[in-house]
């Protein structure tokens, strides 16, 4: 139909995949489909996947989609990825994957990263020669480890792929990546926007892993069409755009409309992220603020930390919980859990920099050891983490006006209150809770217009595919900063003892 330009978003994460049906004409979502990814987990903190069922997923949560919106896949003009960050993908010269991918979350390379670290002169070193500072999550010491512990596949290697590249591949054929993604792999330089030869040739002198990269997109720029058999298997238009899609981080970016300065956007999802946009690479001197390129032509200087939802559903787990229930007993608690503290660095903790911590509870007392102070407790620490990491980005200079609040923590009108009064800060919601796949769809509309001669901007998509929900608007309550601000100090004080 003339009155309707029709995109596909997917977002590859680490529980599944999801899928959205978006009219860029109108801005609004038609429809939507998911399906889940079984994680491969083992001692030593491994976590991998099987890319076959990132591939079946795909296209289950299409069909779901389509289904959904009731639109026929002929129709749909563009396709955008976005994918997990971070993770490894390792073909072999037929294009088949040599085994599981090695995801962010995997830190079975800490060894390897540690040493990598040192041969860059630690974390300044790291800083001044990448704009990053490597982490065991990057992709740069799952090669190295690749090397050491399975010397087989690494004499295999024909091509290394990143999660949402791989994605492209199979869809198109053409192997690139995209600058916002590769900015997470640590053989990449996010001043330069290039990738790092020399570390790759530190790690294996023979060239193989230089010759294995993919050529470097633009973000506005397609990868290709789909391939005939898989736009038949997908039940797709054969001639659909794709586009050169990103990491998650970064398509959440555009997917709430954070592609100019003033935005930030906050992740309440099982690991927590702070990120806004920058129209220059300002390099932090602080060490876990990673400056990635955005997805939308600029950077994208992010904080993440290891632990929110996954903290806060522990505690609901362990005191045997429903959500609206564990909701109501944090709300009853008063802001400070009457003392109680709660450090909820289960995973050890990232932002603040702290690899080997754990969690712990601290002040309980006879009196204020309940169920509602422990509630309480968890979401106020995992949200004073965030606060550290954007008082971090605001020390680099970076304004914020409000927040976007996305993730799952999000729906809690609870916690977006907490939010508001942690960061003292108006916090929304946008309406389409998907951000990421959102985003991957606003960016093949974007990609597409570019290959028509750029009828529409990127600030124009989002202005029209980016809608905020009024319901959700919270602003900070004054007397409640103050009592958050005094529950934060205290938080400070103790992280300062670890």
């Amino acid at each position: 139909m003339a009155n309707q330009q029709l995109f596909l978003g997917i977002d590859c994460g680490t529980q599944g995949t999801k899928a959205i049906i978006l009219d860029a004409l109108s801005g609004q979502v038609l429809g939507q489909g998911a399906a889940a990814h079984e994680l491969i987990s083992g001692a030593n903190g491994r976590r991998e996947q099987d890319t076959a069922q990132w591939l079946d997923a795909f296209t289950l949560a299409t069909r779901r989609a389509l289904l959904a919106a009731q639109v026929d896949g002929q129709d749909i003009l563009g396709i955008g990825v976005s994918g997990q960050q971070h993770g490894l993908v390792l073909l072999d010269d037929q294009g088949q994957a040599l085994r599981p991918a090695k995801l962010w979350c995997d830190t079975e390379t800490t060894a390897e990263n540690d040493r990598l670290l040192k041969h860059l002169g630690g974390e300044k070193g790291s800083l001044e020669r990448l704009g990053v500072v490597i982490a065991p999550g990057y992709t740069v010491s799952k090669l190295l480890w690749t090397k050491e512990q399975h010397p087989e596949v690494f004499a295999r290697i024909a091509h290394i792929l990143l999660p949402h590249d791989y994605l492209n591949f199979w869809l198109t054929g053409r192997r690139c990546s995209e600058y916002g993604d590769a900015s997470g792999t640590g053989y990449f330089n996010v001043r330069t926007r290039q990738w790092d030869l020399q570390l790759l040739r530190d790690i294996d002198p023979t060239g193989r892993l230089q010759a294995a990269l993919p050529e470097l997109i633009d973000a506005h720029h397609a990868v290709g069409t789909v391939l005939p058999g898989i736009a038949e298997h997908l039940g797709i238009n054969p001639h659909a755009l794709v586009s050169s899609g990103g990491g998650d981080n970064m398509m959440g970016a555009i997917g709430t409309g954070n592609i100019k300065p003033g935005a930030i956007t906050m992740s309440l999802g099982s690991s927590g992220t702070v990120y806004a946009y920058a129209e220059q690479p300002k390099i932090s001197p602080d060490t876990t603020v990673a400056t990635f390129c955005s997805s939308s032509g600029g950077w994208l200087p992010l904080i993440c930390t290891m632990n929110l939802t996954n903290a806060t559903t522990a505690v609901r787990e362990l005191l045997e919980l429903d959500i609206e229930t564990f909701n109501a007993l944090v709300a009853q608690a008063p802001i400070g859990a009457e003392g109680v503290s709660m450090l909820p660095f289960l995973n050890g903790e990232r932002v603040p920099a702290l690899p080997h911590a754990t969690g712990s509870v601290l002040g309980l007392t006879m009196g204020n050891l309940t169920r509602a102070n422990l509630c309480r407790a968890v979401v106020e620490g995992t949200t004073f983490g965030l606060r550290h990491g954007l008082d971090l980005l605001h020390h680099n200079g970076l304004q914020s006006l409000r927040i976007c609040l996305i993730g799952g923590g999000s729906k809690s009108a609870v916690w977006r209150q907490i939010v508001a009064d942690t960061l003292n800060m108006p916090v929304v919601c946008p309406e389409q809770s998907e951000a990421g796949s959102l985003g991957a769809a606003i960016q093949a509309a974007w990609c597409t217009s570019s290959a028509n001669g750029h009828e529409d901007s990127l600030a124009d998509l989002c202005e029209r595919c980016v809608r905020l929900d009024p319901a959700s608007e919270t602003w900070p309550i004054a007397e409640n900063v103050a009592a958050s601000q005094l529950a934060y100090e205290r938080y400070q004080r103790h992280v300062a003892t670890l």
